[in-house]
C-alpha cells in the first residue's frame, strides 16, 4: 500500500530590519563607567598617590635646603625650583599610568572587555582622566609645600589660573604618552622602566639650574626639547620672569604630544586588543 505524502510549502516569516546582536552604548556611558573603574582602583592603592606627592616634595626641600645655598646664596633658589618641581611631580604621577594600561593589557581584563559593546578608547580615557585629576591634586599639595618653605609667587588670580591650564595640558599630554607607552610595553615591569627614562628630562632642562650655566654640548638639547619652555611659562605666571616665546613654544609641544600619543595609542589597542 502507498502512501502520498503531501509537501506543505516552507513557512515564510516576514522580513525585518536585522537585530543588532552588540547594540553599542549610546554617549558618554563608557568613559563614566571606565573613569569610575580606574577612580576606584586609585583608592584602592592610597600608596601609589603617597609616593606622587612624596617624592617630589623630598625632592624640594633637598635642591632647597641642601644645593639652595650653593646655587643661590641669596635664598631664592626656591622660588626658581618650584616650577621644575611641580612638572617633576606630573612625571612621576603620570608613570603609574603606563603600569595600568600594561596591567590591563597584559591580565586578560580586555579579552573581557571585547565581549561587550564598548568603543575601544573608553580604557584608557578612564585611565588618562583619572591620572589627570590625582596628579592635579598632587600638584596643589606641592605648591601648598612649597609656601610653607618660603616660596613666595607674585601672581595674580589669573596668573594661577593661566599656570594651572598650562600644567593640565601638560599632564594630559605626558598621560596619554604613558599610556601609549603601557601598550607598546610587553609587562608593566617593561613599561615602569620605559616610563623611568622619561622622568629624566626635567634634570636636562631649565627647572632645577639656568640653560646658560650648562656645557656647550648640552644646552642645545635642554633649549630645544619640550621640559624647558613648560617650566619657563610656568615660571613667568609665578614669579613673573619673562615669558617671550615659550608660550607659544610650550603650548605647540604639548598639544602635538597630545596628538601624536593619542593616534600611538589608539593605533596599539586596535592592533593588541583587536577591533571592536
Amino acid at each position: 500500500m502507498t502512501t502520498n505524502a503531501t509537501t506543505l510549502p516552507p513557512r515564510t516569516v516576514p522580513a525585518g530590519p536585522p537585530r543588532a546582536l552588540r547594540p553599542r552604548i549610546r554617549g558618554t556611558v563608557a568613559e563614566r563607567v571606565f573613569v569610575t573603574r580606574s577612580l576606584l582602583q586609585e583608592l584602592r592603592d592610597p600608596e601609589a598617590m603617597l609616593m606622587a606627592v612624596v617624592l617630589p616634595v623630598m625632592l624640594m626641600l633637598m635642591f632647597t635646603f641642601i644645593f639652595g645655598e650653593a646655587i643661590d646664596p641669596s635664598g631664592g633658589y626656591v622660588d626658581y625650583v618650584v616650577p621644575g618641581i611641580i612638572l617633576l611631580c606630573a612625571g612621576f604621577g603620570a608613570s603609574s599610568t603606563a603600569v595600568s594600561v600594561s596591567r590591563d593589557m597584559t591580565t586578560g581584563i580586555i579579552e573581557r572587555f571585547r565581549t561587550m559593546p564598548l568603543r575601544s578608547g573608553a580604557v584608557l580615557t578612564g585611565h588618562v582622566v583619572v591620572s589627570v585629576i590625582r596628579n592635579l591634586f598632587a600638584t596643589a599639595v606641592v605648591i601648598g609645600v612649597a609656601l610653607l618653605v618660603g616660596f613666595r609667587p607674585n601672581a595674580t588670580a589669573l596668573d594661577w589660573l593661566a599656570m594651572f591650564g598650562v600644567v593640565a595640558l601638560y599632564i594630559l599630554a605626558i598621560t596619554y604618552l604613558f599610556a601609549a607607552i603601557g601598550l607598546a610595553a610587553s609587562s608593566p615591569e617593561a613599561a615602569n622602566g620605559y616610563g623611568f627614562i622619561l622622568l629624566f628630562l626635567p634634570y636636562v632642562s631649565s627647572a632645577f639650574v639656568p640653560v646658560e650655566t650648562m656645557p656647550d654640548w648640552l644646552r642645545p638639547i635642554a633649549e630645544h626639547q619640550p621640559i624647558t619652555p613648560v617650566i619657563e611659562t610656568i615660571r613667568s605666571f609665578l614669579v613673573g620672569t619673562p615669558l617671550g616665546s615659550s608660550g607659544w613654544i610650550a603650548l605647540a609641544w604639548c598639544l602635538g604630544i597630545v596628538v601624536v600619543a593619542a593616534v600611538w595609542g589608539a593605533w596599539l589597542f586596535r592592533r593588541k586588543a583587536g577591533r571592536r
